[in-house]
């Protein structure tokens, strides 16, 4: 902007974040390669479409017309190529580009109609404009890969019926309109998942990062403000925050995404009733799937055991822990046989003596009366002195 009649004022814009930026990088060179893959395939459509025209020779009736077509097709396939060393000389992911490449295969498409006669054994440019039909799935997306499949099938349809006036030209004009719908939009379905797939992977190093560079400095000063504070509410409040900041670094997207942070709160409640008791969690990254109320029961089932572990056993460490489950458990119940989630919450308190005790109505109800409401199944082991473990199947 301008101030007056001064010196012009610039404003440099915010730089993107690294990630951001490590993700677009990412972006680029998986679209970049994809685009060096079509060229192979390009150029092999290329040579099918000059071996096909050489060799039916004797069915063309414009045959300067096809020399044409095909030098056109090879000045295009080869400004598109890559060279050693070097990258193409058109800029494959320019909208520019890909709007040029579709082009030229309407007007050779087009063209097929006037060098041919009604006898030829197969069309001039073959395949080779399906490389313009993925290239533009593959750029903008599966929506812009059927839109150019269907403008390409459009000058196929015109070339077979208007200009050849074949009988049979609806059903090979709408044959190649089916395989290149095929190819567009496959070629965008495919590009969307592993976009996906590298965005989720840049949000795994991303967590990386950040739990190197935090883990010796956040996470080691909330724990001292835990352990000097005499703030009960300062030193509550750090405990909730470590208990946030190593659920997010332990996080991961192929978890299940409302079971874990459900299971850090649940530790981060315990341990503000119980300021002398430590709860951990370990949620493996393979545990399947739940539905909103398998969670709520297995959370509910989970509180209640972290109460007893509290107001019982007077336990001053307690892990609560989740994996798949399966028949690797040698004692597996045969309730639990067809359950897919296995959660442990065990602790170090004093236990009891499980078979002579007299079940509780918290652990009858809270526990195995909603563990079995859910389709699940609950067994406590315990003994005096050695702790308690609550082990849920789902």
């Amino acid at each position: 902007m301008t101030l007056g009649d001064g010196p012009h004022l610039t404003i440099a814009p915010r730089p993107k974040p690294r990630r951001q930026r490590r993700q677009e990088r990412g972006e680029h060179a998986l679209v970049a390669s994809l685009l060096r893959t079509l060229s192979v395939f390009r150029l092999a459509a290329l040579l099918w479409a000059c071996i096909g025209v050489a060799l039916s020779t004797s069915e063309l009736e414009h045959p300067e017309f096809a020399y044409a077509l095909l030098a056109l097709m090879i000045v295009v396939t080869g400004v598109l190529t890559p060279l050693p060393g070097r990258g193409p000389l058109l800029d494959p992911q320019s909208i520019v580009t890909v709007v040029f490449e579709l082009a030229i295969g309407v007007i050779v498409l087009v063209g097929d109609g006037l060098v041919y006669s009604d006898a030829r054994p197969q069309s001039l440019p073959w395949s080779w404009p399906a490389a313009g039909v993925m290239a533009a799935g593959i750029m903008f997306g599966t929506r812009a890969g059927l839109v150019a499949a269907i403008v390409t099938g459009m000058a196929s349809l015109t070339s077979e019926v208007l200009l050849l006036g074949r009988d049979s030209g609806f059903v090979g004009a709408f044959s190649k309109l089916g395989l290149w719908i095929l190819a567009g939009t496959l070629a965008g379905y495919i590009v969307a998942r592993l976009r996906r797939a590298e965005a989720e992977i840049s949000v795994v190093r991303a967590r990386e990062e950040v739990a190197r560079e935090l883990h010796d400095g956040v996470l080691q000063t909330l724990a001292v403000i835990q352990r000097r504070s005499t703030d009960t509410e300062l030193a509550g409040l750090a405990r909730d925050q470590e208990h946030d900041l190593r659920g997010f670094l332990a996080g991961s997207p192929t978890a299940t995404l409302a079971f874990e942070p459900k299971m850090h709160d649940l530790a981060a409640r315990h341990e503000r009733l119980y300021s002398t008791c430590k709860v951990g969690v370990v949620v493996a990254l393979d545990l399947p799937d739940m539905d909103e109320d398998t969670v709520d029961a297995v959370a509910g089932a989970v509180g209640e055991a972290l109460t007893n572990a509290g107001k019982h056993g007077e336990a001053t460490a307690i892990t609560i822990y989740a994996e798949p489950a399966d028949e690797s458990f040698m004692d597996l119940p045969e309730q639990a046989s067809s359950a897919r989630a296995f959660i442990s919450v065990k602790d170090n308190g004093s236990g009891f003596d499980a078979e002579q005790s007299v079940e509780r109505i918290g652990l009858a109800r809270s526990i195995r009366g909603r563990m079995a409401d859910a389709g699940g199944h609950a067994r406590v082991t315990s003994a005096p002195g050695r702790g308690t473990e609550v082990e849920l199947w789902i």
